[in-house]
């Protein structure tokens, strides 16, 4: 058995309207192509009155997800990916296509040269 890293979409109603189901359609695609278990797509409406993250930042705990991917950062608020939802998740965006990853690795220290032995 192979373990595959869990995503979660994350579409707003206000942004796709009428191409929702397309955009869900591209997360859904994307999410196989970089061989995403997909657990769920949240949905968010503005009209509901929660804070847009709310229900995303929960599914993530409780599915221990690695990834949200989005259609575009303009489906957070200002058009910019939440810098707090990337200290969680890896932020995928499908256009353009980046990555916003929440571990990213420090820079290597040099190492001591490597001492000749005299013998």
């Amino acid at each position: 058995m192979r373990y595959k890293p869990t995503a979660l979409g994350y579409v707003r109603t206000d942004v796709s309207g009428i191409a929702q189901l397309w955009d869900e359609s591209q997360v859904r695609n994307l999410a196989k192509r970089f061989g995403y278990d997909f657990a769920d797509m949240i949905v968010y409406d503005p009209k509901s009155g929660r804070p847009p993250l709310a229900r995303l930042r929960a599914q993530a705990t409780r599915l221990d997800a690695e990834a949200v991917i989005v259609p575009s950062p303009e489906h957070f608020e200002g058009g910019e990916v939440p810098g707090t939802l990337v200290q969680q998740l890896d932020v995928i965006t499908v256009s353009p296509e980046a990555t916003y990853a929440r571990r990213a690795m420090p820079p290597l220290r040099d190492l001591p040269p490597v001492q000749a032995d005299g013998a």
